[in-house]
């Protein structure tokens, strides 16, 4: 007698709700982009198919472009300094987790120190190569990396997986210390936020902010069964969200006239 087992893959639950998110700040816009371009360059480098080695690329040379238009480094280690002072403060409470928050703090620490060592001029290598170059030049125009316009390119493709998979490790290596760090903060600050549960009347919800919050990120959890998904629009004293009914991409989508629950986390 032999047993029958099923190694059929077990279906993963899709979640109940959407989250979306909404920078205040432009630094918290540069540090999203980063982070979806970061996970995206990550995610197609395990494929083996060509054209997620191309998507790996076109993320590497997104992010270099980011990192391009300022001194986004120095303002993650300003960053990592204010998440570190804040979590100290907690030194001082009663009931706080000191290994926990020790662990944290070091991790900062961590991430710092790796910053630090990389220097201001960690993306040189990246610049320099012309490889990357070609690519980046033929990359604004629409179908510009065909393997008739980048033979090399086209040749690079087609290496071994192993082969290529290294030399892109390399490149995200050169990243790592930058976009982990971002990704540390953004983790920080989405945990910061306490979910409240609000009612959007007819689909709008208005917020006042008080004079002394320094707001950074908003986060709205709705479920899919409402059939809708928020426009925000904030300001410096309040923000808005009107939820607009999802009608197909045939139609234009237009505000609810329903009642909408949703959570709400400020960060």
């Amino acid at each position: 007698m032999f047993e029958l087992i099923d190694n059929s893959p077990v279906p993963i639950a899709e979640p109940e709700e959407i989250c979306f998110e909404q920078p205040v700040t432009e630094r918290m816009r540069t540090f999203l982009r980063l982070e979806f371009l970061y996970d995206q360059a990550r995610f197609h480098r395990d494929n083996q198919s060509d054209f997620s080695a191309r998507a790996t690329v076109s993320s590497i040379l997104e992010i270099m472009a980011i990192l391009g238009r300022g001194d986004v480094r120095a303002e993650v280690l300003k960053d990592l300094e204010r998440q570190t002072e804040r979590l100290a403060n907690f030194r001082r409470m009663p009931g706080v987790d000191g290994d926990r928050l020790n662990r944290l703090i070091a991790n900062l620490d961590s991430h710092k120190s790796d910053l630090t060592d990389i220097g201001s001029h960690f993306l040189q290598p990246l610049k320099d190569c012309d490889f990357l170059s070609a690519i980046k030049h033929r990359s604004a125009i629409p179908g510009g990396t065909c393997t008739f316009d980048l033979p090399d390119f086209g040749y690079w493709l087609n290496l071994p997986f192993a082969q290529r998979t290294q030399q892109i490790t390399e490149w995200l290596q050169s990243l790592g210390p930058l976009c982990d760090s971002v990704s540390e903060l953004l983790w920080l600050t989405r945990e910061a936020g306490e979910p409240v549960n609000c009612l959007a009347e007819a689909g709008f919800y208005q917020h006042n902010l008080d004079r002394n919050t320094q707001l950074n990120l908003i986060r709205i959890h709705v479920a899919k069964s409402a059939g809708a998904f928020p426009a925000i629009s904030a300001g410096r004293h309040r923000f808005s969200v009107r939820f607009v009914e999802w009608r197909g991409i045939e139609r234009r989508p237009v505000q609810t006239t329903s009642d909408v629950h949703f959570s709400l986390m400020l960060s």
